[in-house]
């Protein structure tokens, strides 16, 4: 069985399921909802809302009729947590970098 935080990294891998998960911050959406700003059948939506799904990134409910979605806040919290672990390093400035490396090495002229 895969690790649940490559299943997270997987589904966030596709820019259509991420635009759908910035949809869903808004509010919960229909399935239909969710598919009709994509130029892709509602099928292929639906394929995409099920790796959301199975990352446990959302859930699905069925209210009457119409199949919902709605965000799971609590969803990539693992994924930031990993995340964060990086950010205890400074992000390095390169172009000051360059300058005190030309300030402190001999120009070098053939």
């Amino acid at each position: 069985m895969a690790d649940p935080l490559d299943t997270v990294f997987s589904a966030l891998a596709d820019p259509t399921r991420r635009a759908i998960l910035t949809m869903l911050l808004e509010d919960d959406m229909a399935v239909t909802d969710v598919a009709e700003p994509f130029e892709m059948s509602l099928a292929a939506i639906s394929k995409h809302l099920t790796i959301l799904t199975r990352a446990g990134l959302i859930q699905q409910e069925k209210r009457g009729r119409v199949k919902w979605c709605k965000l799971d806040p609590d969803a990539m919290r693992a994924a930031s947590v990993w995340m964060q672990g990086f950010g205890q390093f400074e992000p390095v400035n390169l172009d000051a970098f360059e300058r005190f490396l030309a300030s402190e090495l001999p120009d070098r002229q053939a």
